[in-house]
C-alpha cells in the first residue's frame, strides 16, 4: 500500500528531537526557578500560601503525575495487542506535553520577561497533558507516534488560548477543570476522529477487543486514577476551605458514582452481568462531573448527586451511544472518552451553572459558567477539526486499516 509510509526511521526521530530542541531554546531564554522573591505579583494558578515552604503542594503534584502517566497509561491497555502503544506513546506524549504546556500555560504570567516554575505550575503543566491524554483514548489504535506527537503541540497551544479566555479572562469557576480539560479534550479527540473516520473499520477490527489480561491491567490504570482523583480536582484550589471541599466533594461523588456505574451496568446487561468496560471507565464519571463545582459548597449529599448521575450517564453512553456515534456520525471512538469525559464534563460544566445560580461560591456567574462551558466546546471542536486534518496528511505514517489496534507496526514485539 503506496498510500501508507509507516517507516518510522527518519519522521519520528527528527520530529521528536526537533521539538525538544525548540523547546530548550525557548526554556533557556524564558524559564527561571520561581525563587519566591515577586510576592504580590500573584495569579489565579499562585494559590500556595506564600508563607509555607514551596514544597507543600508536593505531594498533590504526585498524585497528580501518578494519574497522568500510570492512570492515563493503563487504562488505555485493554485493546489485546495495543498495551506497549497505550503506556509507551502516553509516556512520550506527556513528557512532551508538559513541557510545552508549561512555556504556553505561562506566557501571560511572565514576571521581568521571564516564567518562574514552581510546584503548582508543574501541577497545571500535567493538567494540559490531560487533555491530549484524553484525545489520544478516541483515536487510539489508528494514530502513528508522528501523528499523536503533532496533536501533542496543537491542542496544548488550543487548550492554553481557551484556558486563558475561560479562567483568567471570564473569571469562570472551574477548579477540577470539567470544561476546560475534560469537555475539552473528549470533544477535541472526537473531532480528530471524525476526521480520520475509516470506512474500512465500519464493521470492527479482529484487534479492537480485549481479552482477560488486558482488561485486568486496564483496571490498575482505573484504580489509580479512582485513588487520587480527589488530589486532581482540589490541586489547585485555594489551600484551606475550598481546598477541603474539593477533596471531600470528589471522594462522595467518586463512591456515589461507583455505585450506579456497577449497578447501571448489571441492568443493561444481558443476564445481568458486569461489563468490565463499564466499570474500568463508568466508575470515573464521578470525578469528571464533579470537578468544576468541587470547591463549592454543594454538600456531600449534592456531590453523590452528581456522582450518580455521572455514573448512569457514562454506562448508558457506552452501551447505546457509542455504536450510535460510529454508524450515524462515523465517530469511531476506540476508548468511549465521549462517555468519560465528554458527557461528563459537559454535566459538570451544568452542575456548576447550577451552583453559581444558588450563589454556593462568592463571586461566581451562571452566564459566565455557560459561556466557559461554550467556549471550551467551540475551541474543542474547532481546534480539533483543524488538527485532524493536518494529521491526515499521508506522510505522517498513519497505519493502514489492517494494522491499526497492533503494537508491532511502531514497536519491536
Amino acid at each position: 500500500m503506496p498510500t501508507y509510509s509507516t517507516n518510522m526511521r527518519l519522521k519520528f526521530p527528527i520530529l521528536a528531537l526537533i521539538l525538544e530542541i525548540i523547546t530548550i531554546v525557548l526554556y533557556a531564554l524564558f524559564v527561571v526557578y520561581d525563587t519566591g522573591d515577586d510576592k504580590g505579583h500573584g495569579d489565579h494558578h499562585e494559590k500556595s500560601n506564600q508563607t509555607e515552604s514551596p514544597m507543600t503542594l508536593y505531594p498533590m503534584f504526585q498524585d497528580v503525575h501518578v494519574m497522568i502517566f500510570i492512570g492515563f497509561g493503563f487504562l488505555m491497555t485493554f485493546l489485546k495487542r495495543y498495551g506497549f502503544t497505550s503506556v509507551g506513546v502516553n509516556l512520550l506524549l506527556a513528557a512532551f506535553g508538559l513541557q510545552w504546556g508549561l512555556l504556553l500555560q505561562n506566557v501571560w504570567h511572565m514576571h521581568g520577561g521571564k516564567i518562574r516554575v514552581s510546584i503548582d505550575r508543574m501541577i497545571n503543566a500535567d493538567f494540559s497533558t490531560a487533555t491530549v491524554l484524553i484525545s489520544f483514548g478516541a483515536v487510539l489504535g489508528k494514530t502513528s507516534p508522528v501523528q499523536l506527537l503533532i496533536m501533542t503541540l496543537l491542542e496544548i497551544t488550543t487548550f492554553c488560548i481557551n484556558e486563558y479566555l475561560v479562567v483568567e479572562i471570564l473569571g469562570v469557576s472551574d477548579v477540577g477543570a470539567s470544561m476546560t480539560i475534560h469537555a475539552f479534550g473528549a470533544y477535541f479527540g472526537l473531532s480528530v476522529a471524525r476526521v480520520l473516520y475509516r470506512p474500512g473499520l465500519r464493521n470492527g477490527h479482529d484487534n479492537d477487543g480485549s481479552v482477560y489480561h488486558s482488561d485486568l491491567f486496564a483496571m490498575i490504570g482505573t484504580v489509580y486514577l479512582w485513588m487520587f482523583w480527589p488530589s486532581f480536582n482540589s490541586a489547585i484550589a485555594t489551600p484551606g476551605d475550598h481546598q477541603l471541599r474539593a477533596v471531600v466533594n470528589t471522594y462522595f461523588s467518586l463512591a456515589a458514582c461507583a455505585l450506579a456505574a456497577y449497578a447501571t451496568s448489571s441492568l443493561v446487561e444481558k443476564k445481568g452481568k458486569l461489563d468490565m468496560v463499564h466499570i474500568q471507565n463508568a466508575t470515573l464519571a464521578g470525578g469528571v462531573a464533579v470537578g468544576t463545582c468541587a470547591d463549592m459548597d454543594i454538600q456531600p449529599f449534592g456531590a453523590m448527586l452528581i456522582g450518580i448521575t455521572a455514573g448512569i450517564i457514562s454506562t448508558v453512553g457506552f452501551k447505546f451511544l457509542t455504536p450510535i456515534l460510529a454508524s450515524k456520525l462515523g465517530i469511531q471512538d476506540t476508548c468511549g472518552v465521549h462517555n468519560l469525559h465528554g458527557m461528563p464534563g459537559i454535566l459538570g460544566g451544568v452542575a456548576g451553572i447550577l451552583a453559581a445560580a444558588l450563589k454556593r461560591k462568592e463571586g461566581v456567574s451562571p452566564t459566565y459558567q455557560a459561556a466557559g462551558l461554550a467556549s471550551s466546546l467551540g475551541f474543542a471542536l474547532v481546534g480539533g477539526l483543524i488538527t485532524g486534518l493536518i494529521m491526515k496528511i499521508p506522510f505522517l505514517g498513519q497505519p493502514p486499516d489492517q494494522n491499526c489496534f497492533d503494537d508491532s507496526i511502531y514497536w519491536e514485539v
